[in-house]
């Protein structure tokens, strides 16, 4: 498990300022046009108790005991949302969305904050954090007193509230030494899903110490282990004086019960933050909607756990999505919650709301019921008005609705800057003070067509899916045997810190579900091919098929030729490859020699070799024994089925360190790729590394797997990430290829 690394922020001498009570933008609006601004500011809803009453937990017997209940108004409410939501089925996405983004009046407001404070990964997520800073008392005045702040932050790829947060420090001049620790689904980790992981890891690359992954790597929060090793994680801290939580996972295939899906991970986050959490400590929560009865309970509970509790819209935040914050101040003493809390946590995963209702509705006093359907009609009102908004402008925008809109987001843009008094930051103050890092590498995948369309491409066949895609003309094209040709590494690389690698081990992986080194749609689409394959009659027989017969592949014999006559190869050593021992080359070439290697097999149909433990073990000890034997000159075949994985990059990489020039080649469609490694000069220190990494490997228990062994910095920067994708990308292409040519509807 990692130790704690320690973020910390100088102290200022000045004081901590306040955002005006009063707005006045500096440019002259009409009247109307301020006043609907100054609303969109001011969507916030408090729970309060009653006078002379008080909210208190009800007794730990009773909790996760019943079954949820159906509160009728509310779900009324929830009904007539839906209603609305549906006319939205038949929109396009995309250009529903860019709709949106114009009519949304604090649509311009990020940009504007991109040139004028030079924001770092200045997002939405930014934005509305920095906005909450702006409207709340959220740091604990008992952290700014004694002059040190601690955070957690949940969920948090790709690290905009953290980013928020420092711009906020920074500029505001709080004294106070600031540390902080983040959380979120591992975007490394190649057996999490895209559709609940977020790919952009520019400030994650740079702060890896910083975040929390848990003893499987993986980052899910929803597991008990994890709750219970960010504990250890954090000891270093004095006390955790505020905890973000800003977690959600793609629900476009289900929008109407997005609250009921995500649920879950909001009850683990709250218990989460509770545990950390010290006397007086903030919690700021995203939710969506609060009709069911889990919602229900999970604000009673909270209210009961803190001084305040209030839902906040932020303006940046789309008024037409169902999106919320809430905001908890003055954590009260940790003894009010500790019985139900133990409860909880024994309790804690994924399943905790489907074990029954964390409170029965007759332990939820009436007085916050009714405080909470208002808060619940307030703001399911301004979401329905929004969107009906959205669609009489769909089709009917003329140009004084366009002028008055961009009057309403010049205003906005405006007020935003006022209010919350958004200063420059120069960037060696930014969280990653050399700027964030960013290989160009696809991030978060975009949802296409509308929710009908996209609902009946759940059901279509893999082919259908690749037929209505972008790669559907490339996968299409025969194979003309140059590829690889084009994408060569240069080297022998001489930047890199080897005193910086270490080893990450983490749970073995089930599967390679994504790739930092590869088109993400394309592995996708190959991962969803095999798996009706693997269901259907045709599976099994796939590994005999023939090749298609219209694709040119550059042989192994000339593969071997093209290396072997290079004047400056003094010698050729190929891994592996069994069956290439059968092709001699003729007249004076150069003889190769061959050595033990993986062993695949013929027809590699299969995302599995590079993430299966035993075939790596495999490829690092042949990879291993071949740099063991080689001389100065010397070049180096090695069958490589794919670098998806970091382990695979890794090795690619220590490859890389001892050889002039790494290509590519494909021999043949679903058989191995091989790498082509010229001008071996000899690295001591590499091969050793490679020696502690195999026995490491060979020790590890069932169940564990080395997930990498340098570090991810060193593997997004440079040419490596562009030469991985190249690769991956070809041999999916190929591997897609092989598959259209078999089966039905061929």
């Amino acid at each position: 498990m990692l130790r704690l690394a320690v973020w910390r922020m100088s102290k200022s001498r000045a004081s901590k300022k306040k955002p005006p009570d009063k707005v006045e933008t500096t440019k002259p609006f009409e009247k109307v046009i301020v006043e609907e601004v100054k609303q969109l500011f001011s969507k916030v809803r408090r729970y309060s108790p009653p006078p002379g009453a008080e909210w208190s937990l009800p007794d730990p017997s009773v909790v996760l005991c019943e079954q949820p209940s159906s509160h009728p108004h509310l779900q009324a409410l929830k009904q007539s949302l839906n209603e609305v939501k549906n006319q939205l089925s038949d929109k396009d996405l995309a250009v529903w969305h860019q709709h949106t983004c114009y009519t949304n009046r604090a649509g311009a407001v990020t940009a504007h904050l991109r040139a004028s404070a030079n924001a770092e990964l200045c997002t939405q997520a930014w934005a509305k954090f920095y906005e909450i800073l702006g409207t709340f008392d959220l740091l604990p005045e008992a952290a700014l007193q004694i002059g040190e702040l601690n955070s957690v932050h949940l969920c948090e790829a790709p690290g905009a509230f953290i980013s928020a947060l420092n711009h906020y420090l920074q500029t505001s001049g709080i004294p106070c030494d600031w540390n902080w620790v983040a959380n979120t689904l591992n975007p490394y980790n190649e057996a999490n899903g895209r559709s609940c992981t977020i790919a952009d890891d520019r400030l994650i690359a740079h702060t890896l110490p910083w975040w929390f992954f848990g003893s499987d790597d993986t980052g899910d929060i929803m597991l008990q282990k994890h709750l219970l090793e960010l504990q250890a994680f954090v000891r270093n801290m004095r006390r955790i004086d505020l905890v973000t939580a800003d977690g959600s996972f793609d629900c476009q295939g289900d929008p109407g019960e997005q609250e009921s899906l995500v649920a879950p991970l909001q009850y683990c986050e709250t218990v989460c933050a509770l545990l950390l959490l010290g006397p007086g400590g903030s919690f700021v929560l995203k939710m969506f909607t609060l009709f069911e009865h889990s919602s229900v309970c999970l604000l009673y509970f909270l209210v009961c756990c803190f001084r305040s509790v209030q839902v906040f819209k932020p303006a940046t935040s789309k008024s037409g999505n169902s999106e919320v914050y809430v905001v908890c101040l003055g954590f009260k003493d940790k003894d009010v919650v500790r019985p139900l809390l133990s409860k909880l946590i024994r309790n804690y995963g994924p399943d905790m709301v489907s074990k029954g209702a964390l409170f029965p509705n007759s332990s939820i006093p009436d007085s916050f019921l009714r405080q909470h359907e208002e808060i619940c009609t307030f703001f399911c009102s301004q979401q329905v008005n929004t969107i009906q908004e959205n669609l009489q402008l769909f089709n009917n925008m003329s140009s004084e609705k366009r002028g008055r809109l961009d009057q309403l987001r010049e205003c906005a843009t405006h007020f935003y800057i006022e209010r919350f008094q958004v200063q420059f930051l120069p960037r060696k103050c930014w969280v990653c003070r050399g700027g964030s890092m960013n290989w160009g590498k696809p991030c978060q995948r975009k949802q296409m067509g509308s929710y009908n369309q996209r609902k009946e491409m759940q059901v279509q066949h893999w082919r259908q899916h690749l037929a209505q895609g972008v790669y559907r003309t490339w996968v299409e094209e025969h194979c003309r045997g140059s590829e690889g040709h084009d994408f060569v590494l240069s080297g022998p690389l001489i930047e890199g810190d080897l005193d910086a690698w270490f080893t990450r081990v983490g749970a073995a992986l089930p599967k390679v579900c994504s790739s930092t080194f590869c088109e993400q749609d394309l592995l996708d689409l190959l991962n969803k091919a095999l798996e009706e394959y693997a269901l259907s009659s045709e599976g099994p027989a796939l590994k005999n098929r023939p090749a298609c017969t219209s694709c040119v592949f550059q042989p192994p014999a000339s593969i071997l030729t093209e290396i072997c006559s290079l004047p400056n190869v003094t010698s050729c050593l190929v891994v592996g490859n069994t069956s290439w021992q059968k092709m001699p080359l003729s007249g004076n070439l150069l003889q190769p020699r061959f050595c033990p290697g993986p062993s695949y097999p013929q027809a590699i149909i299969s995302t599995v070799y590079d993430g299966r433990p035993d075939d790596q073990q495999n490829l690092l000890s042949g990879v291993l024994s071949a740099l063991q034997g080689l001389g100065e000159g010397s070049a180096l075949v090695i069958p490589l089925c794919s670098a998806l994985t970091r382990f695979t990059a890794c090795l690619i990489l220590a490859i890389h360190l001892c050889f002039r020039s790494i290509c590519f080649r494909c021999p043949s469609a679903g058989s191995p790729a091989v790498l082509l490694c010229m001008g071996f000069s000899t690295f001591p220190r590499v091969i050793t590394i490679l020696q502690e990494v195999l026995e490491e490997m060979k020790g590890l228990e069932q169940g564990r797997q080395l997930l990498q062994f340098a570090p991810v910095e060193e593997l997004t920067r440079g040419a490596l990430p562009h030469f991985l994708s190249s690769l991956n990308n070809t041999v999916i292409r190929q591997q897609l290829h092989f598959l259209t040519q078999t089966g039905p509807g061929r």
